[in-house]
C-alpha cells in the first residue's frame, strides 16, 4: 500500500501530497528513508539512464547483490548498512538474505557482495545453508563474469572461526570469479572493521559500474522488527519477575523471567529472541581491579567516549568470556611460561576458555597491567540472546524468558555467566535494556492447524511455551507434541503445572519427557523418539513440522540422529535417503531448529 502511494506521488507534489508524503515517511528509519528516495528517483527516471554521449536510452542498471546469512541478526545489519552506502553513491542495489536468493540468478550476476556468519562448529547459519550448499555442488556454474568480496562474521573463541565466509570465498574463486577485496575476518567485536569493509568495497566496485543516472534500492521481504528499538538503541524495560522453576534440591537454578516492555510499542513473534544489554557484576568488576592493584577511578578511553576504569569494566567491556587474542596477551603480560606454552596451542587454548574467566586470568598468573591496557585487550561487551517463552497474545506488553544461570566453582571462588546471572540477582523494577532479534527460521507453519512436533529440553522448551500460548490464542486445538528432557521430575519438570493444563485441556495432545537421572540407566529425549518411532514417522506422514531447541553441541545432533533411525526403521529409507529427507523437510520449513 505505502509503495502505490508513493509511486502516485512520484510527480511534481501539491501541498497537500507533500503533507501526505510527509505523513507517510515520518515513521520509517533512515534506511527505509534511503530506499524510499532511491525508489522515487527510479520511478521518476522510468529505467532510463544517460549514455556518454548524454543521450537517454532505456537500460536495466547494472546491479550490486548484496547478500547476507546471519544467525543472530548481526550479518543482515552488517549488509543493511553496506546497502544504504552503496545506495548513497547512486548504485542500484538488490539486498537479500541468502535464504531468499534464487541461486539460478548467481551465474547472472557481475556485483556481488556476501556478509556471512559462520554458526556452531563451523556450519552455515540457517539461511546460508542452501546457497552453501550449491555453491559447493556441480551444479554450481561458473561464474567468469562475477567480481566479488565476502565479510566473515565469526567468534575466534571457536576451533573454525569464520569459516563459511572462507568456503564461500574459496568457491567463488574457484569457479572463476575474480576478487574485489581480499576476504574481510571479523571477531565478535565485528563493528570497526565491517564499517572499514564497507567504505572499501562501496569504493573497489567504482570501475566495474557501467551504467549511470537513477537508482534504487531493492530491499527483499523485511526481516528487521517494525520497532525502533534495535541492538544499537535498546529499549530500557523492567524487570517484573525474576522467579526459581527448579527445586531447592536442584544443581541447576532456571529461572522464569518476566519483562515489562511498558508503551514502548515493541512486539514480537513467537520464535523470535531477546537481546539483554547486561551489567557486570560490582564484586566482580572489583575483584578484577583490585587483583590488578588498579584504581577504579582511573580515567580510560572506550571508543571515544572517557570514563572511570570502574564504569568500563561494568558497562562497556567482556568480563566473564575469554578469547584466544586476551590469553595470548595475558601469558605475554605475566611472562609465564606455563601459560606461554598454552597460547601457542590452539586446542589447549580453547578448552582453557572454557574454563576460565578474566578474574581467573588476574588470580593465577600474576602481572603488571595499567588501565589502559587492560581496557586495550578486553572485547566490547555484547549482549546476549534467550528464546522468547510467551506469545503477546497472552502476555501483551509483556516479556518472558526461561534462563539457566550459568555457575561453576574454580579453586574455591564461584564464577557466573555476565547476563544470566545479572537477570538471576535482578529484583522487581531494575532496569535492563533489550531488544527483539527476529527468527524467520523458527516459526509456526502458515496453516494453524499444521501438527508440531516440539523437542525442547532444559530451557529449550522455553519457545514451546510460547508456541503452545499463541497455539491456545488462536484456537487450535490438539495435533502438538512436546518431548522435554531434564535431570530429576521432581527438581526439574520446567512448567510443570502449564504443560499439565494443556494436556487436560486438549491443547496439548502428547507430552513425552524423559528424566536422566532419575533411574539407573540416563534416559534422554533422543531415547523418548525412538521409542515412539512408529507415531512420530506417522506424524511426519500427515506434514507434522518439527521443531528442535537447546544445546547444539550434544543434544541437537543425538535428536537428528534419532530422527535420521526412525526414517529407516519405520519408513524403510537408506541411510542416505533419511538424510535426504530430513534436508528436504528443512528446506521445506518443516524442519526448523534453534540451537546454540
Amino acid at each position: 500500500m505505502l509503495l502505490k502511494e508513493l509511486s502516485a506521488l512520484a510527480s511534481p507534489l501539491s501541498q497537500g501530497q507533500v503533507d501526505k508524503l510527509k505523513q507517510l515517511t515520518s515513521e520509517l528509519s533512515a534506511v527505509q528513508l534511503a530506499w524510499v528516495s532511491g525508489y522515487l528517483a527510479a520511478s521518476a527516471n522510468q529505467g532510463q539512464v544517460v549514455t556518454s554521449d548524454g543521450a537517454a536510452q532505456t537500460s536495466a542498471s547494472q546491479t550490486i547483490t548484496i547478500l547476507y546469512g546471519s544467525q543472530t541478526g548481526n550479518g543482515r545489519g552488517v549488509a543493511t548498512e553496506l546497502a544504504a552506502k552503496a545506495q548513497a553513491q547512486g548504485y542500484t542495489v538488490n539486498l537479500a538474505s541468502m535464504s531468499d536468493y534464487n541461486v539460478r540468478q548467481l551465474k547472472q550476476e557481475t556485483l556481488l557482495l556476501a556478509v556471512v556468519s559462520t554458526h556452531g562448529e563451523g556450519e552455515a547459519p540457517d539461511d546460508a545453508m542452501e546457497l552453501h550448499k550449491f555453491l559447493a555442488s556441480k551444479r554450481a556454474p561458473k561464474l567468469d563474469n562475477l567480481h566479488y568480496s565476502v565479510l566473515a562474521l565469526g567468534d575466534s573463541s571457536y576451533e573454525f572461526y569464520c569459516q563459511t565466509g572462507k568456503d564461500f570465498d574459496a568457491r567463488f574463486a574457484a569457479l572463476g570469479a575474480k576478487q574485489l577485496l581480499p576476504l574481510a575476518e571479523c571477531d565478535v567485536d565485528y563493528e570497526q572493521t565491517a564499517a572499514d569493509w564497507q567504505d572499501s568495497v562501496v569504493e573497489a566496485v567504482k570501475p566495474h559500474i557501467q551504467t549511470a543516472g537513477a537508482s534504487v534500492v531493492s530491499f527483499a521481504p523485511a526481516q528487521a522488527s517494525s520497532s525502533e528499538f534495535t541492538k544499537q538503541n535498546p529499549y530500557t524495560a523492567e524487570v517484573l519477575v525474576s522467579q526459581k522453576l527448579t527445586g531447592r534440591d536442584s544443581d541447576r537454578d532456571v529461572r522464569h523471567v518476566e519483562i515489562d516492555l511498558g508503551e514502548s510499542g515493541i512486539t514480537y513473534q513467537v520464535g523470535d529472541a531477546l537481546g539483554i544489554w547486561f551489567s557486570n557484576n560490582q564484586n566482580l568488576v572489583n575483584e578484577i581491579i583490585s587483583g590488578l592493584g588498579l584504581n577504579p577511578a582511573t580515567e580510560v578511553t572506550v571508543g571515544k567516549e572517557a570514563l572511570s576504569l570502574q564504569a568500563a569494566l561494568t558497562d562497556k567491556k567482556e568480563l566473564t568470556q575469554l578469547y584466544p587474542g586476551l590469553v595470548k596477551a595475558w601469558a605475554e603480560f605475566s611472562a609465564n611460561a606455563d601459560l606461554l606454552a598454552l597460547s601457542e596451542d590452539k586446542e589447549q587454548t580453547r578448552q582453557f576458555i572454557l574454563k576460565h574467566q578474566l578474574a581467573d586470568l588476574v588470580k593465577i598468573y600474576p602481572a603488571n597491567v595499567t588501565a589502559e591496557q587492560l581496557i586495550e585487550v578486553l572485547r566490547p561487551l555484547t549482549p546476549r540472546l534467550y528464546s522468547i517463552a510467551s506469545s503477546q497474545a497472552e502476555v501483551e506488553t509483556e516479556v518472558h524468558l526461561t534462563v539457566a544461570l550459568v555457575e561453576d566453582e574454580r579453586q574455591g571462588q564461584a564464577r557466573f555467566g555476565g547476563a544470566s546471572h545479572f537477570l538471576a540477582s535482578a529484583e522487581e523494577g531494575q532496569a535492563v535494556k533489550v531488544y527483539v532479534e527476529p527468527n524467520n527460521h523458527f516459526r509456526l507453519p502458515e496453516n494453524p492447524q499444521t501438527p508440531v512436533i516440539m523437542v525442547g529440553p532444559g530451557t529449550g522448551v522455553a519457545p514451546f511455551r510460547a508456541f503452545m500460548q499463541q497455539r491456545v490464542a488462536d484456537g487450535v486445538e490438539g495435533n502438538s507434541w512436546l518431548f522435554f528432557g531434564n535431570p530429576h521430575f521432581e527438581q526439574d519438570f520446567l512448567y510443570q503445572v502449564e504443560w499439565q493444563q494443556y494436556l487436560k485441556n486438549g491443547d496439548l495432545s502428547r507430552l513425552d519427557v524423559a528424566f536422566s537421572r532419575d533411574q539407573a540407566d540416563k534416559i534422554y529425549v533422543q531415547h523418548r523418539i525412538t521409542e515412539q518411532a512408529k507415531q512420530v514417522w506417522q506424524w511426519l506422514q500427515d506434514g507434522a513440522h518439527v521443531y528442535i531447541c537447546g544445546d547444539a553441541e550434544r543434544m541437537a545432533k543425538d535428536v537428528h540422529q534419532a530422527l535420521l533411525n526412525v526414517a529407516v526403521t519405520e519408513g524403510g529409507l537408506t541411510p542416505e535417503a533419511a538424510e535426504t529427507y530430513f534436508e528436504e523437510l528443512r528446506s521445506s520449513k518443516r524442519y526448523q531448529k534453534d540451537v546454540y
